[in-house]
């Protein structure tokens, strides 16, 4: 099993870098992405507690909270897992969402 990021989640990833280095610093920005990528690693053994996607997305995935963030993940065809969006936590998830699972 992989953790493959999709396209839209590893865009919103050097986003939210970009905003909390020029924000709070180097050190701040990678311990955050670190502790999101290490929240990625424990999906498969149930380590962080991921919810079903509501009905009204349309479409089948799981999402966590990670600090002031939603990771949103799906099983992929190949057994994999993939990051399809990350959202802070003041974005409006559906429209957000349904513009990120497209990718």
């Amino acid at each position: 099993m992989a953790i493959r990021v999709q396209e839209a989640a590893a865009l919103r990833l050097d986003d939210i870098y970009h905003y909390t280095r020029d924000r709070w610093g180097d050190a701040q920005a990678d311990r955050y992405i670190t502790g999101m990528f290490a929240a990625f690693e424990r999906i498969e053994a149930h380590g962080v507690a991921s919810k079903p996607v509501p009905a009204e997305f349309g479409v089948e995935g799981f999402f966590f909270r990670y600090e002031h963030h939603f990771v949103y993940w799906r099983r992929l065809s190949d057994g994999d897992i993939g990051i399809v969006a990350i959202l802070h936590e003041r974005m409006h998830q559906i429209d957000r969402f349904k513009e990120d699972f497209r990718d």
